[in-house]
């Protein structure tokens, strides 16, 4: 055979710590048809920084669909189906690089998905610019090798072969048509060339991960051997590899036949159906099952064929809603009739490509008037690539190369609900087939009305009230992931194990929006002392950081006033623009300059927060800017005067040392202290601090102001004109 290697890479990407799976950085191959082997080439690095340590990464596998992973070990939705990922660790320990090898033989084509994280997320609320995190990043490519001209096993067709030694295998491949319930595979008039019994393994399927159900014949000392499969994957190439055991390197000869049972699904439906789609579900259908008469022009149904047909096979209609959001319409009604003779089949498209980054759900309901017999269990399996259509004898959910999931209805539970986390991009069937007690009559006349709900969407139930469910991208590939909040976690948001209490969410909101009346006292020290500008700003930044965070709460107690975004820029632009006017303030400087600065330092800070807003220089350079301009003016006034500058020690002791001890607190709690868990209370120490230190360091008023000197101007219309120049008062 002739060999042809395809090599594919992505970009490189830096990892993070897991806290949701948004944090699991995604790579999405696509393995061509007839490879025979593929392997990764993992390459993961990090900074050389002192603030690098050693790291161990966990990278997840899966094929057709993005691995489901559970790194926290939290609870899953219930009813959810979960496959555990195949995952491998690398260590980046001293050395800066480390490079792994994963080998696959025989791989199944189609989409292929890695993962990769790191540990668990510390919680720390980090200050963007106060540390320097080390980069850790990992790069994922693909080599393949792949056969050109891969041989052809027709059905019925014995086909001769020759396995020339034990290091080069045979590879050829059949096509599974549609329908297909069974397949029989014989080898046969197997020797070697030394004319000895062949001993050689035969090795039907594809590898994929996280589950492999690759099947395995061995033929030892025996001329003539088979395997027979039960529901083969339909309208797909089976690989098929034929290698030797033998210790010589003696060739083997022998002859294959590959030879397939048909299933004859019966007609419960007419072309007639196509033209109610738009009907109302709650009329009746031409051709639906339980219509008591026929439509116009429509042959009436051929009971005798419809019950030894091997399956029913109801029309589905796929109605694509959004991205990743599908909704599967009947087109004979909602309910479809389930007997005990042949299974009913339900087809679900999901193999557009984009289908499988989201969760499908699966919903029975019994009519538990329609069933003739008491006890009876109506039985259904929902699997990938083909049906499983011997429920009533096998009552096993799995086909030849794949396990299904189980569900079941009867007349003591008539509901069922099957979740289908990252469902592989594939046909999916539902098969439905109802199953009589033993000592019960004879049930061959007997049905079922089974209501069938099915749909995909990206989260399930939108990741319920404490969640949000996040549309993610890689590249071309959408997916989607819940990001749960008060300390709800689990796939859908549904594990309670570290959840918050209502009465501490109503807390957390009072003591994150109330502790910024401590603003008052700053408003009332301005107003006082004739600040009106300072005192506005105040005002504004105690109204909007109040409805911010009433705003931001992850739990119940919630008060949005306007957009949530508008309320955050607002939040910082009063946060920054408060530190600036209070240093400015402090500073002294002439009226005219002091608002000069005061607006085209305001206008700068608004551009650089639009520009990053969660930047620590967006606050730090205001303010060591504010700081170089008061220290400049403190120094002119010192050396003007001859003399310290404030030059009242009270200022000092009283006033400015315990001001700024609480500045340095207030960004110390703000910087290093904030996590997830204590978020609540130490922001709020945060406001405290930030608001009484604004009360000690604004400066005293002008000596030649009276207290509230505003309230008289804006009641008396004449003013005395007085001298406001520095020079004629002592200014302390």
């Amino acid at each position: 055979s002739l060999y042809v290697s395809e090599y594919f890479s992505q970009s490189a990407q830096k990892l993070s710590f897991y806290s949701w799976y948004g944090n699991a950085k995604l790579f999405h191959f696509h393995v061509p048809e007839d490879t025979v082997l593929l392997r990764w080439l993992l390459q993961a690095s990090r900074g050389k920084g002192p603030e690098c340590t050693s790291m161990e990464i966990t990278v997840h596998f899966c094929h057709g669909a993005p691995p489901v992973i559970n790194p926290l070990g939290t609870r899953f939705p219930a009813n959810a189906t979960v496959r555990p990922s195949y995952n491998i660790s690398i260590t980046l320990s001293s050395a800066v690089q480390n490079t792994t090898f994963v080998n696959i033989t025989t791989p199944a084509a189609g989409d292929w998905f890695i993962a990769a994280h790191l540990p668990e997320a510390a919680g720390r609320i980090e200050v963007k610019g106060f540390s320097t995190p080390c980069p850790y990043m990992f790069q994922a490519d693909m080599f393949v090798l792949r056969v050109t001209d891969m041989p052809v096993l027709e059905p019925g067709v014995p086909m001769p072969h020759t396995v020339v030694s034990p290091a080069k295998p045979l590879h050829v491949k059949v096509f599974v048509p549609k329908h297909t319930s069974g397949m029989r595979f014989q080898l046969s008039s197997c020797i070697t060339s030394e004319g000895r019994a062949c001993n050689v393994r035969v090795l039907l399927g594809s590898i994929t991960l996280p589950q492999s159900f690759q099947r395995s014949l061995t033929c030892t000392g025996s001329i003539n051997c088979s395997l027979a499969l039960d529901s083969p994957p339909w309208e797909k190439w089976l690989q098929i590899m034929v290698e030797s055991l033998g210790t010589t390197n003696a060739s083997v000869s022998l002859e294959m036949l590959a030879s397939f049972t048909v299933c004859r699904p019966g007609s419960t439906s007419s072309f007639l159906n196509f033209i109610s789609l738009n009907q109302s579900q709650a009329g009746a259908r031409p051709g639906a099952a339980g219509s008591t008469a026929p439509a116009a022009g429509e042959a009436p149904r051929n009971t005798s064929s419809q019950w030894s047909s091997c399956l029913q096979s109801q029309p589905v209609v796929r109605e694509d809603l959004d991205v990743v959001s599908v909704r599967y319409r009947l087109l004979n009604g909602p309910s479809v009739p389930v007997n005990s003779l042949s299974p009913t089949l339900l087809l679900l498209n999901l193999n557009t490509g984009m289908d499988s980054g989201g969760s499908l759900v699966v919903s029975l309901l019994l009519n538990k008037t329609s069933a003739s017999l008491a006890n009876a269990t109506v039985v259904a399996c929902v699997s990938a690539a083909s049906p499983v259509l011997s429920l009533n004898t096998t009552r096993n959910c799995s086909t030849a190369f794949s396990q299904g999931y189980p569900l079941s209805v009867s007349t003591s539970s008539g509901e069922a609900m099957l979740i289908v986390l990252y469902p592989q991009t594939d046909d999916w069937f539902l098969s439905l087939q109802l199953l009589c007690p033993r000592r019960q009559g004879d049930c061959t006349s007997a049905e079922a009305k089974v209501t069938v709900f099915a749909y995909l969407t990206p989260c399930f139930n939108d990741c319920g009230p404490y969640g949000q469910c996040s549309l993610l991208r890689r590249h071309g590939y959408l997916y989607a992931g819940c990001s749960c909040k008060a300390g709800w976690g689990g796939w859908s948001c549904t594990d309670d194990t570290k959840a918050q209490t209502v009465g501490t969410q109503n807390l957390a909101t009072l003591l994150l929006t109330l502790s910024n009346l401590m603003f008052l006292p700053a408003i009332a020290v301005a107003v006082y002392r004739y600040y009106l500008v300072e005192a506005s700003v105040y005002t504004y930044t105690m109204f909007f950081s109040t409805f911010y965070h009433a705003c931001d709460q992850p739990g119940v107690a919630v008060m949005c006033i306007m957009d949530y975004d508008t309320l955050q820029y607002c939040d910082f632009l009063g946060s920054v623009v408060s530190i600036w006017v209070t240093i400015l303030c402090m500073a002294r400087v002439k009226k005219i300059l002091k608002y000069v600065l005061f607006v085209l330092g305001t206008l700068l800070i608004a551009m650089s927060l639009q520009l990053d807003r969660r930047g620590v220089w967006n606050m730090m350079g205001p303010c060591l800017f504010a700081v170089i301009i008061m220290v400049t003016a403190w120094v002119h006034h010192g050396a003007k005067r001859r003399h310290c500058y404030p030059s009242s020690w009270k200022r000092w002791v009283f006033y400015l040392l315990p001001g700024i001890t609480l500045a340095f607190i207030a960004i110390s709690v703000y910087a290093f202290m904030e996590t997830n868990e204590n978020y609540y209370y130490t922001h709020s120490i945060w406001h405290v601090l930030v608001a009484c230190s604004v009360a000690f360091l604004l400066p005293p008023r002008d000596k030649h102001k009276k207290p509230w000197a505003w309230s008289q101007k804006l009641m008396c219309r004449y003013q005395i004109c007085q001298n406001d120049r520095e020079e004629l008062y002592a200014v302390t």
